[in-house]
């Protein structure tokens, strides 16, 4: 939350300062917390195992360490991560906002270039992939500053230009970006999960199959917990938009509350027992939070990955 006190919304203009304040804040932070001990800058050694050939010892490293650490190659050092945001028009909810409020697209794409920023400076590979009703932008996985850049310009692009009526189609285009992954990967998905498909087996089919050729994936799902999951309209006569199909529906927020609530929870609960039994890491997330959970749920999948 300290983030978001000193957190100014012109400053997304400037997204990769952000970012940067996000990593750099999370980097002191770290010497105070559960995961104090993890490296957050690239490890291009990894401790000597006695036998093997000591011609790649890094001396240097020895005399100021006392420890035998041996020399990495990058093809043996680098993650790949595929950061997957759903940019459909429910992402752009709040769209009444006040003071220093992030809409879910802002918070999710702010969280993607965080990351992106960490990663860089691990030298680990990262690629990007954009969708709503198909899959508009999807790259490959690369660990460059002009890489990063690029992939910074789509995200600039997106924040910027907010439009309603974009359906969502998170069952088919999770498969298709399945299908382009080739290489086993860190799978990172922002999205509030809100398809269009009447199945939700579908959904969880295509959940699985992020699965397949051993890839790592971590759901964030996506929220505004104070409206889209407690419903803490003020208790009056309402008119809600659907933002996806542009569907209207008047009521008051008390005549449906408790109805909502039970089958949101309902679904939730479902999403993260299917994620369960996947092996895919789901993890709530509320915009109105800050983003170091975020961070350290990639250093402990990357660590886990044995990077």
């Amino acid at each position: 939350m300290d983030f978001f006190q000193n957190f100014d919304l012109k400053q997304l203009e400037n997204l990769e300062l952000l970012a940067t304040q996000v990593v750099e804040g999370f980097i002191i932070g770290l010497h105070k917390s559960p995961f104090h001990g993890f490296s957050v800058e690239f490890a291009e050694h990894r401790l000597y195992n006695p036998g093997e050939s000591t011609k790649l010892i890094d001396w240097k490293v020895y005399a100021r360490t006392d420890k035998l650490f041996v020399k990495k190659f990058e093809e043996e050092t680098n993650l790949r991560a595929q950061i997957v945001i759903d940019t459909s028009s429910s992402m752009y909810f709040p769209q009444e906002r006040t003071g220093n409020e992030l809409n879910k697209l802002q918070w999710s794409s702010l969280a993607a270039l965080s990351l992106m920023n960490l990663l860089k400076r691990q030298r680990d590979a990262f690629g990007l992939s954009l969708f709503d009703d198909d899959v508009h932008i999807h790259t490959k996985a690369k660990s460059s500053t002009t890489h990063y850049r690029l992939l910074m310009t789509y995200l600039d692009k997106l924040i910027s230009e907010e439009e309603n009526n974009k359906k969502t189609a998170v069952v088919d285009t999770l498969h298709r970006i399945a299908e382009n992954i080739h290489r086993r990967s860190l799978v990172i998905i922002f999205s509030d999960m809100f398809d269009n498909a009447d199945d939700p087996d579908a959904l969880f089919s295509a959940l699985q199959h992020l699965k397949y050729n051993k890839h790592e994936v971590v759901l964030f799902h996506v929220i505004d917990k104070k409206y889209e999951e407690a419903f803490e309209f003020d208790n009056r006569p309402h008119e809600f938009i659907d933002m996806e199909s542009g569907e209207r529906v008047k009521l008051q927020s008390n005549q449906v509350r408790e109805f909502y609530q039970e089958k949101v929870a309902s679904y939730k609960e479902a999403l993260k027992m299917k994620c369960l039994q996947f092996k895919i890491d789901f993890v709530e997330t509320d915009i109105r939070e800050g983003f170091t959970p975020i961070l350290e749920t990639y250093l402990v999948k990357r660590k886990k990955m044995n990077i």
